[in-house]
């Protein structure tokens, strides 16, 4: 049974927290649950990739292959300067 429940503030949440589990503490916010929204943003992001195909299986055969593939594409921009960012896709993308 966990410590503390952590929920951004939406107010269904505090009423099924009174309901399921009364003796936890919750604690809503809408700044301290951010670290476990971000684990999920891989996870997002493959979900919205899939919206596209036709099946479940044709979905995941194409994202499994291109996981390996996808860094190439999208270099941790946000941590390089407009020289370097310019020189390292040259660079990934020389034949």
């Amino acid at each position: 049974m966990p410590r503390v429940i952590v929920t951004d503030k939406l107010r269904s949440y505090g009423a099924a927290h009174r309901e399921v589990m009364p003796s936890v503490e919750h604690r809503a916010h809408k700044g301290l649950n951010n670290r476990a929204e971000n684990s999920h943003q891989p996870t997002r992001q493959r979900e919205r990739a899939t919206k596209g195909f036709r099946s479940v299986g044709g979905a995941q055969q194409f994202l499994s292959a291109f996981s390996g593939i996808s860094p190439h594409y999208r270099p941790h921009r946000h941590l390089m300067t407009a020289p370097e960012y310019r020189t390292e896709i040259t660079t990934r993308f020389a034949i």
